[in-house]
């Protein structure tokens, strides 16, 4: 499978990962990103030395009628489009009687809502393609201390096994549930490697883990609507 892939959040982090990942494996990029414009443009430059094409889409996910956009502008520019990774998201951290109707809607309107929109407007534009959504571990469990996120991973895991139902057999759909693989935002790294420690592998994972995982269900042509936990055990507690 070559082609195009489009990676939502790929200037940085897992999604700048991915998309050097998918570069080696011969796919041009399109490559979305918010406001990390300078990131973006160094995680162009990467990808581009590998020899394959990329070009930058700035969109607000916040903002409907930019999404609205961003799929007819990637197929425009490159109409062999025919991998979509939802790998943007936000992470914020709010119990819930302390979810107020802005963070509420900004949750959804960025994990969800856009990968659904997205995924929609991908299936109308590609004859056969493959979607891939980035999850998280804590689909397998109640995280109440990130009560809207988990709810909106929740809601893209059984988007994901609906969408594989109704896609097929022109275009597959997976999911990749990551655990400890990078420190979130203000985490010390010591904090992060004493949470690697409590899981049943007692150690933390690395982005080349979720790509090993985005690998696989790629080169396998016969699985669809199926999660691949990436997380070193963390969902069996």
């Amino acid at each position: 499978m070559r082609g195009t892939a489009l990676v939502t959040g790929g200037a940085k982090r897992i999604g700048k990962a991915i998309g050097l990942f998918l570069a080696d494996k011969g796919f041009n990029i399109a490559l979305h990103y918010v406001s990390s414009r300078a990131a973006a443009e160094r995680t162009a430059a990467e990808i581009e030395k590998k020899g394959v094409g990329c070009q930058l889409f700035p969109s607000n996910f916040e903002d409907a009628e930019e999404v609205r956009f961003l799929i007819p502008d990637v197929f425009e520019r490159f109409p062999d489009c025919n991998l979509l990774i939802n790998n943007a998201s936000i992470f914020e951290r709010a119990r819930f009687l302390d979810t107020n109707e802005d963070l509420f809607d900004r949750h959804f309107s960025i994990n969800f809502r856009t990968p659904f929109y997205l995924s929609q407007g991908f299936a109308r534009h590609c004859t056969e393609g493959h979607i891939i959504n980035i999850l998280d571990t804590k689909i397998s469990r109640s995280l109440i201390e990130y009560f809207a996120y988990t709810l909106t991973k929740k809601a893209l895991f059984e988007f994901t096994l609906m969408a594989a139902k109704e896609l097929g057999p022109r275009i597959r759909v997976n999911g990749v549930c990551p655990g400890l693989i990078l420190p979130s935002s203000g985490m010390r790294e010591e904090t992060f490697q004493s949470l690697g420690r409590r899981l049943p592998l007692q150690r933390t994972g690395s982005p080349a883990c979720v790509v090993a995982a985005i690998d696989f269900l790629i080169a396998n042509p016969f699985v669809t609507g199926e999660w691949i936990f990436v997380d070193g055990g963390e969902h069996l507690k």
